[in-house]
């Protein structure tokens, strides 16, 4: 006869790992991709950029100072204290809110942690700007490229990857969420059920 709270316990230390190995292989992506291809074509407009297709999906170094589409430029550290600020969130909602009874959650969440990790990495400076540009210092390293005609959406990365999917993913949990079996009754459900 199996244990239920054993299996609760097994369960919670599962997602607990889920997530832990979803933002710790985005993050390590995230920054592997950033460190290879910033060896190898250089610095912003050292090299053209290197064409998959041509001329739609290409790879190009870029710094991007700033945050969605460069807005709020040179305030890096500020995006990195709000940055800690949401990693601090996530982990009230995991363990504080229930998250880690859903899957869906789990997996977003981690996805989310891994782009902010991935991010403040570069936000604090620690892959070494050159000095001789400070606009860089809190500054993050974007590489994947798309146009369209006379179109260019503004480069990404694999963070900036991660945090758009995990965004999508807990807006769509917030407009189709089902509770979930495993998942502890409300105090509405509660006061319910007793009354009943």
């Amino acid at each position: 006869m199996t244990n239920p709270s054993a299996n609760g316990v097994r369960n919670y230390r599962v997602k607990w790992c889920t997530f832990a190995a979803i933002a710790v292989s985005g993050a390590a992506a995230d920054l592997w991709t950033k460190s290879w291809i910033f060896g190898w074509l250089g610095l912003p407009g050292v090299n053209p950029p290197y064409w998959i297709i041509e001329p739609y999906f290409g790879l190009e170094t870029a710094v991007n100072p700033g945050a969605v589409f460069g807005m709020g430029a040179g305030l890096g550290l500020v995006f990195a204290a709000l940055s800690i600020a949401a990693s601090i969130g996530i982990a009230f909602w995991l363990t504080r809110f229930g998250a880690l009874y859903s899957w869906w959650l789990v997996v977003s969440l981690g996805m989310v942690q891994g782009g902010i990790i991935g991010n403040l990495y570069d936000r604090m400076g620690l892959w070494n700007p050159p000095k001789e540009m400070p606009t860089w210092s809190s500054g993050v390293r974007d590489w994947i490229r798309l146009s369209y005609g006379e179109h260019v959406w503004p480069n990404f990365n694999i963070a900036d990857s991660l945090l758009v999917c995990g965004a999508i993913m807990l807006a769509a949990h917030s407009f189709f969420h089902a509770p979930n079996k495993d998942e502890p009754p409300t105090s509405e459900s509660a006061n319910e059920s007793a009354n009943s």
